[in-house]
């Protein structure tokens, strides 16, 4: 057996240094991207907590949705905001592995979580008698447990699979962190089984829960159309549309990423398309939805004012 293939013990992230020369002018944009997304998750968890008022299951969600935000958000920002700064942006074998892992749990959860809380407004709008017993505490609880623990065992199918090949050659990875697809270019070995896992395994996770969104989606406008409230129908396709829109830019450039192949991969484009599912949909997940909600806004105006009068 070829020794170079035991030999990788770190790899260097090239981020976006093969599209733009100057990285470093990145680093406010990303920087006060991350501090938004951070602080616009943590005043919608702190409105969620001192709210009793927001306790129901769409709320329920929407807190927990803002902690995966901030979860998800940081398993990439942060070290990547370190490598725009610095010069040597090399990371470990097991510091790569840990991240692959992180990114494909929170990533794998968000995908539920978005199934979750579709499937929460289909039930609130289609079926308004039985909705708390539909969406009850105990089933809330189990989505959200559910999602993470599914997603943990794709992780940790996709993180074995991809740090149990051969790697030989180039240890340059073609992004801003550790993801399967760039880093599966590195290998030395036939990939066609860590392909097969992907479509297979990844897409119950990323195509699956996309039908359950789209279809609660489909089915809560095909409900709205039959109301005869001309303000009713405006309000809910707002809603509808911001939602799908985010929703698009998540699911789209995830599948586009993992779902794409081989022979169609372009300098540079993993850490393009990467950005939309990773940091983009995090930013405007809070604004799309929560912070645009009344009951939320009006919360928080009151916690200011009782904040202000202590």
């Amino acid at each position: 057996m070829d020794t170079n293939h035991t030999t990788v013990t770190r790899f260097i992230l090239l981020g976006f240094s093969r599209i733009m020369e100057h990285q470093v002018f990145l680093f406010p944009v990303f920087l006060c991207t991350y501090i938004i997304t951070v602080a616009a998750n943590l005043s919608i968890i702190i409105t969620y907590k001192l709210s009793p008022s927001l306790h129901t299951p769409m709320y329920f969600f929407l807190a927990n949705f803002s902690i995966l935000e901030i979860l998800y958000i940081s398993c990439t920002v942060p070290r990547m905001l370190s490598d725009l700064l610095s010069e040597c942006k090399v990371i470990s074998f097991s510091d790569c592995a840990i991240q692959m892992y992180c990114v494909l749990l929170f990533g794998g959860t968000e995908c539920y979580m978005l199934a979750a809380m579709a499937y929460d407004r289909y039930n609130a709008i289609c079926h308004p008698l039985l909705y708390t017993q539909i969406m009850s505490d105990i089933v809330c609880i189990q989505q959200v447990i559910g999602s993470y623990v599914i997603s943990a065992a794709n992780a940790l199918i996709h993180t074995a699979l991809t740090f149990s090949l051969p790697f030989c050659g180039s240890n340059e990875i073609d992004h801003f962190f550790c993801d399967v697809p760039p880093i599966l270019e590195l290998s030395c070995q036939d990939i066609c089984v860590n392909e097969l896992v992907i479509f297979g395994v990844a897409g119950c996770v990323i195509i699956g829960s996309f039908i359950v969104t789209i279809m609660s989606y489909m089915k809560i406008i095909s409900k709205i159309l039959k109301l005869r409230s001309t303000l009713s129908k405006k309000k809910t396709f707002s809603t509808c549309s911001s939602h799908l829109i985010v929703v698009t830019i998540f699911y789209g450039s995830a599948i586009f990423m993992y779902f794409r192949p081989k022979s169609s991969y372009k300098t540079g484009q993993n850490s393009v398309v990467s950005l939309m599912y990773t940091i983009i949909a995090p930013l405007l997940n809070p604004f799309i939805y929560s912070l645009r909600n009344k009951d939320v806004k009006s919360n928080i105006k009151n916690i200011f004012i009782r904040l202000i009068k202590f």
